[in-house]
């Protein structure tokens, strides 16, 4: 009796440690209605967000080893197709090694010409205060933060 009690004291312990973590949303710092910073990539090909202005932009911020950013990433790659021509996706992999970002893009059947991959100490992972989470941020066309951490099935509802 003693171990069974010992036992779910453990388990109720443990519970309540875990209940107060947030999971729903990933801890992205910056918040909606804020200018999101412009910024460029110069990692497997150049990029800069100037380029995006005048439609709807959806930054998402990913890694390989982050399983979550990852399937949120290649889930809303696929429902890409589905929304106003406006809207373009940048897909932006912190991945260590380019030959890591390259064979993930292929695996998950993303787009190619949407994903680029920047070293993890790019200045850009500490604009968007990445170093509190993976995420993804809608921007409308002057580049303001219209939603953040967006799923793919409520992505298409932001344009109807």
């Amino acid at each position: 009796m003693k171990h069974v009690t010992r036992w779910l004291f453990v388990v109720l312990f443990v519970s309540s440690l875990t209940s107060f973590v947030k999971k729903d949303r990933l801890p992205v710092g910056l918040e909606v209605g804020e200018m999101a910073p412009a910024f460029g990539l110069a990692g497997n090909r150049p990029f800069a967000l100037d380029s995006c202005k005048g439609g709807y932009v959806l930054l998402s911020f990913w890694a390989s080893y982050d399983a979550s950013s990852r399937l949120h990433n290649a889930q809303l790659n696929n429902v890409l197709p589905d929304l106003p021509e406006e809207v373009k996706m940048v897909s932006v992999s912190f991945d260590d090694y380019r030959s890591v970002f390259r064979e993930t893009v292929r695996e998950d059947r993303l787009r190619f010409a949407e994903c680029y991959w920047e070293k993890p100490a790019s200045s850009v992972y500490g604009l968007y205060e990445l170093e509190k989470g993976f995420g993804n941020y809608l921007l409308d066309a002057d580049g303001v933060i219209v939603a953040k951490n967006v799923t793919a099935s409520e992505l298409p509802s932001y344009f109807n």
